[in-house]
């Protein structure tokens, strides 16, 4: 359950589009906040557009017996033009348009990480379920401002970025496309494989192809080729079709694989340089919020010898590292947070 104020009553049909799946809800607003009522997925690649598995999910919806729903919200990964998104992980575009011609309900479009920033705006703080807060090495939790700006950063199969404004009653949430900014690199290692990027990319690298699913991929191909003779781990991880090697690479890293620890251990510090970046450019003193899969399944490797915050509160100015000093770092442990960010987007959009 999540809270929700002034929004009793309403009944908004979420949909995330994801490059494997598309999550459709029936999400309900009552006293207690946001439920969901009735869910399914349907394979994203399986589908010839959204209007299918959104035409048979009503369907079943409405055989199971859950409310009607009054709105449609709909976030996918992409930039949205006008009520339009040409979806950069799936082979059909969401037309807001034409939804809502065929199903007869208000229709919102939103950026996935426009759903989450949403989404990250109904979480508690205190609840470690949904939430863990990364501390500094002293120990020390820099307290979230409620009406501050919040940063969302979230690394899965690349890098998504939005950020949230609350100016008094009014809160605005926008999409970025932060997570193609420049590597933030910081050191002989990370220089030298900005520059080995350069060679495949044919120009510096932007942040994704360091701090992603791939950027995990291409940190540990960067140091395999620096071995003087490559392991039988990493040839067994070599031999693993592209998409399979990020989660290899960091499962061998938690069952003690030296090289995997190494590439992984790059990772986390280079994914605190870009929240470190972003902190610097928002002045998120609502805090910054660390998404995607990869933060919430090695949350050990992030807090382990204060690894990530270590990095994060690191700057060539005492300014800046004191601004790093006072932003609040989470990690979202809430894998429903697009869905209810969708149904949170709706009712206050509507409005």
């Amino acid at each position: 359950m999540h809270a929700l104020s002034n929004a009793s009553g309403e009944v908004v049909l979420a949909v995330d589009v994801g490059g494997t799946n598309t999550s459709c809800a029936v999400v309900a607003s009552g006293e207690g906040g946001l439920a969901i009522r009735f869910e399914r997925r349907y394979s994203t690649k399986a589908e010839p557009s959204l209007a299918e598995p959104l035409g048979r999910f009503i369907s079943e919806a409405r055989a199971a017996g859950a409310p009607a729903p009054s709105l449609l919200c709909v976030s996918g990964a992409g930039p949205v033009v006008g009520r339009t998104i040409t979806l950069t992980n799936a082979p059909w575009g969401i037309d807001g348009d034409g939804l809502e011609s065929r199903f007869g309900l208000p229709a919102y479009v939103i950026n996935d990480f426009s759903a989450i920033a949403w989404g990250i705006l109904l979480l508690d703080p205190e609840d470690p379920a949904e939430l863990v807060q990364l501390a500094s090495p002293d120990g020390a939790l820099a307290v979230p401002d409620p009406s501050g700006p919040v940063v969302v950063i979230g690394a899965g199969t690349g890098l998504g970025f939005g950020y949230a404004l609350r100016d008094g009653p009014a809160t605005r949430v926008y999409p970025s496309e932060g997570g193609h900014a420049c590597l933030p690199v910081y050191d002989d290692l990370t220089r030298d494989f900005s520059r080995w990027l350069e060679r495949s990319y044919g120009f510096a690298a932007g942040a994704e192809a360091g701090v992603s699913g791939q950027g995990i991929a291409n940190i540990f191909a960067f140091l395999t080729e620096r071995e003087a003779e490559i392991p039988a781990s990493a040839k067994a991880i070599r031999s693993l079709r592209d998409e399979e090697r990020p989660a290899a690479i960091a499962g061998a890293a938690e069952a003690g694989d030296p090289l995997c620890e190494r590439a992984m251990d790059m990772f986390v510090r280079l994914y605190a340089r870009v929240a470190a970046d972003a902190a610097a450019t928002f002045l998120p003193s609502g805090g910054v919020y660390l998404a995607g899969g990869i933060a919430a399944k090695n949350l050990g490797r992030f807090a382990e010898g204060d690894r990530f915050m270590r990095s994060f509160l690191l700057g060539y100015r005492e300014h800046v590292r004191a601004i790093a000093a006072r932003t609040p770092v989470f990690v979202v442990k809430d894998y429903a947070i697009s869905i209810y960010g969708a149904a949170n987007a709706a009712i206050s959009l509507s409005r």
